[in-house]
């Protein structure tokens, strides 16, 4: 298994601090969700129901043709690699590295690239990107990827571009364009809607891939509750629009009282900030040991610091100040 955020019970074992007391920033998902409506004893009892509005209402959100619900983009991103022979697969780096152990597992050659001019993207037959990319928050224009979509499908091969952190600047997206045949476009309800623990996601794609995927995946991709929950969520524009101006104004104040402290993130989102540091991994461990957990990317000598509680971000501010002494 690979190491990801929110994995809060190895550092509870490990600090001894009990799971309860933890500050945890390791993530990027919304602090302050998506309220859960009440739900109907009946939608435990039921099987889902798969014409519930779900798809329309998730089509409306993401201005796209056809989606296919699943458990969560992590699901998505296991299945893609089974729809397609071996292959070549170039993939963004750093980027989230589920993605690389999918393909690998399927007999797949992956390499990696840092810039669209890298020779490795013309000999591809899949290129991969998260925009915005975890961890580096880098941004990529619709226009860039369309052209790089171009290239690819003329000679038969995928697109695939990870959206998980899209939802708070949905003019980058390229999800309108998802029924382009080799353009595939995967989008959490976890990190945005604050909702990760319910696993749902959806792939977006050609009708023909979707069909597929639906095929290799069965029945029940989500379960009822997951699926009322999510329509709620999708159809609240309200709630939408009043949570991307309180996100990037909440990033805004991460960004301040970072730089406070020497800590100026090299890029970021509007859940997460991107800092390097010489010191990553002693400003982890100081900061765990008062129950504040970050995401540690020993490689690129870098934290992840998502977004605080409401409550946590005095025992932020207090806790950099005692690592700063």
């Amino acid at each position: 298994m690979l190491e990801h955020g929110g994995n809060i019970s190895l550092a509870a074992q490990q600090y001894g601090i009990a799971i309860e007391h933890w500050l945890d920033l390791s993530t990027g998902i919304n602090p302050d969700g998506y309220p859960i409506p009440p739900i109907s004893p009946t939608i435990w009892q039921k099987l889902p129901l798969e014409e519930d509005g779900l798809i329309e209402t998730a089509c409306a959100y993401y201005g796209c043709q056809q989606v296919l619900p699943v458990a969560g983009s992590q699901a998505a991103l296991q299945l893609l690699p089974k729809l397609r022979r071996p292959g070549k697969v170039a993939m963004l780096s750093p980027m989230y590295q589920e993605h690389a152990h999918a393909w690998r597992q399927n007999a797949h050659e992956v390499t990696t690239f840092t810039t669209f001019n890298d020779d490795t993207l013309n000999q591809a037959d899949v290129v991969l990107l998260c925009n915005p990319n975890n961890p580096t928050a880098q941004l990529f224009s619709p226009e860039a990827l369309l052209q790089l979509h171009a290239k690819l499908a003329s000679r038969g091969g995928w697109l695939i571009v990870d959206e998980a952190f899209m939802d708070a600047t949905p003019e980058h997206s390229i999800a309108r364009h998802s029924h382009w045949e080799g353009l595939i476009v995967l989008r959490s309800i976890g990190k945005f809607f604050g909702l990760a623990g319910i696993r749902a996601g959806f792939l977006l794609g050609a009708a023909p891939l979707l069909k597929q995927a639906q095929e290799m995946l069965g029945p029940w991709t989500l379960s009822g509750p997951s699926r009322f929950i999510t329509k709620q969520a999708l159809a609240n524009a309200a709630w939408q629009n009043n949570t991307r101006l309180k996100l990037v104004q909440s990033s805004e104040r991460l960004v301040m009282l970072l730089g406070q402290f020497g800590l100026t993130p090299q890029a970021g989102t509007a859940l997460f900030q991107f800092v390097p540091s010489q010191q990553a991994a002693q400003l982890q461990h100081h900061l765990a040991t008062q129950g504040i957990w970050l995401r540690h990317f020993r490689e690129l000598n870098a934290l992840r610091f998502g977004l605080p509680t409401e409550s946590g971000w005095l025992r932020l501010e207090q806790a950099l100040q005692e690592v700063a002494l």
